[in-house]
């Protein structure tokens, strides 16, 4: 997993005027967790563009003055109601030994059969929740669609990996191709079927899509 760096400085003081002070002075104060006693830090604001304003995650190295480095996680996050300015930012701290979890976004691979002949591909969940060891975490997790015919459906199972664990149902849905108005009117035998013939279960690929 891609990782990004974050210049900031060790904050001594946390209450409500300094915190109000670091805010008018562009920056966000913040917090990391799980390394033993809580540290507060701030950071400009800017530098926080590419961890937050993207689909992508990453991991976080927290770069302190005087050269104390932390490997992280974003936790939390808040906005403000109005501006949307980013007000406060908690951080949990890694290690490489130890599982963490995280949303790791989904990427589609390939062009579903049932899409070529009509139907749509229906996003059930962008994200996955995985729980593994930071160094095997992927920047995404990739679902090839291709053999997925109009009813089917592309299961958590399918995505399931050595190097991490998904932290859904094995029935949870990924994304299925449904039926439209634009379906081809005549189609070969070893083609789509219309939805409502899809038997109650099908399988694909050694199990890897099922309806």
């Amino acid at each position: 997993m891609k990782s990004i760096t974050i210049n900031g400085s060790k904050r001594e003081s946390v209450g409500k005027k300094v915190t109000k002070a670091l805010r008018n002075a562009g920056k966000v104060p913040c917090v990391v967790y799980g390394g033993g006693e809580p540290l507060h830090f701030s950071a400009d604001e800017t530098a926080f563009k590419t961890l937050v304003y993207t689909p992508d995650v990453h991991t976080v190295v927290i770069t302190l003055e005087g050269g104390d480095k932390i490997d992280a996680v974003l936790q939390d996050i808040q906005f403000h109601p109005v501006t949307d300015a980013i007000l406060h930012m908690d951080f949990y701290q890694i290690f490489d030994d130890k599982e963490i979890t995280m949303e790791i976004p989904v990427h589609t691979k390939g062009t579903a059969r049932g899409v070529k002949n009509g139907g749509v591909l229906r996003y059930n969940l962008r994200r996955l929740k995985v729980k593994g060891l930071p160094g095997n975490l992927p920047d995404f997790v990739e679902a090839d669609v291709t053999p997925l015919k109009i009813g089917n459906k592309l299961y958590v199972t399918a995505l399931a990996s050595d190097n991490f664990t998904i932290n859904h149902p094995d029935n949870t849905v990924v994304c299925q191709v449904k039926t439209s108005r634009n379906i081809t009117a005549e189609l070969d035998d070893e083609d789509e079927v219309a939805a409502d013939e899809v038997p109650a279960t099908e399988v694909d690929d050694a199990a890897a899509v099922k309806e």
